[in-house]
């Protein structure tokens, strides 16, 4: 049963196969109450099997899942988690013959619409049409409000700004915003480095079904350091570029690239060598330590689950 104290989210040693083919394996995090939390990989990371074995859609290989203490595998207390849930998938699908009201009407039904208007103000849609007539961006809309009308405790979201504009998205962060601060939970998976820097406290990076970094986004940002374009005269091998403090390097013609943790005497030290046609030194992005875990890796790839194992209604883990 729920437990007041007990994180929102906790997961052990978590795997999941696909027969041979891996999903996740060995993922241990926790997600407190009130964190704004990043899951951060390209597609066939591992984040949507992840996710939807937290929901209860697929049952773990191995290892252990929490929501306020209720185990995921245990339909009973699943039921439990999920009163307290709201869930905004990647690919929101709905009945395209019923409108956009009677939508919000069903979901209303099955578990409360407190805070419907309000959403409806800041998320307007076409209530009256039927919601084949949607735009991707009115469809996304109507799933956030489905999603928190029932002003949930938590929300798992996958890549939820798919389809928003601008705009948009900058009232869908502020409103998270508002939620962190009456204390509620937000877990969302995404490959948009710069909306996971703007509302996300802490993040988790998976690579190939595993956790591989999990941290605060500054203490990322700070342990990345320093990034240095520099082109020069000469054509030195890259490991004449090495010193100690540098983490990756490359080169592209006469232009070579070094991340390094703020060494800056050593740069100066090593660079005196040769000559300096150019030099360009900045602090670490998002985008920088994302690159820094899956330099050439192509993020389009498909994710490595099988296509019966993508849910295709809008809001059913928050009911």
């Amino acid at each position: 049963m729920s437990d007041s104290s007990a994180p929102p989210i906790e997961v052990e040693g978590l795997t999941k196969y696909y027969g041979d083919v891996r999903g996740a394996e060995d993922l241990t995090f926790t997600v407190e109450r009130g964190d704004i939390f990043g899951f951060l990989g390209p597609n066939g990371a591992g984040k949507s099997t992840a996710i939807r074995v937290l929901l209860g859609l697929l049952a773990p290989t191995e290892g252990d899942a929490w929501l306020f203490g209720n185990d995921v595998t245990d339909r009973a207390e699943l039921l439990e988690a999920k009163r307290r849930l709201g869930y905004l998938p990647s690919d929101v699908a709905f009945y395209d013959r019923v409108s956009g009201e009677e939508i919000l009407d069903y979901f209303g039904r099955i578990r409360g619409d407190d805070r419907r208007e309000e959403l409806l103000e800041r998320f307007p849609v076409p209530l009256e049409r039927d919601v084949k007539a949607y735009s991707s961006g009115n469809r996304q809309k109507l799933a956030i409000v489905a999603t928190f009308m029932h002003d949930p405790d938590l929300a798992i979201m996958d890549e939820p700004t798919a389809g928003l504009d601008p705009l948009v998205q900058n009232e869908f962060y502020e409103f998270l915003d508002e939620r962190q601060a009456q204390g509620k939970t937000s877990f969302l998976s995404s490959h948009v480095l710069s909306e996971v820097r703007r509302i996300c406290d802490r993040v988790g990076i998976i690579r190939e079904g595993r956790l591989i970094a999990l941290e605060e986004v500054g203490e990322l940002l700070a342990e990345s350091g320093t990034v240095v374009h520099v082109r020069l005269a000469e054509e030195p091998p890259l490991e004449a570029l090495e010193f100690p403090g540098v983490s990756s390097i490359d080169r592209d013609g006469d232009a070579y690239h070094l991340v390094l943790s703020r060494e800056y005497d050593a740069l100066v030290d090593r660079l005196h060598e040769y000559t300096v046609e150019d030099l360009e030194v900045r602090e670490a992005s998002l985008e920088d330590v994302f690159m820094h875990f899956y330099g050439g890796e192509d993020e389009n790839e498909d994710e490595d689950v099988p296509d019966g194992d993508v849910e295709p209604a809008a809001t059913d883990g928050g009911g």
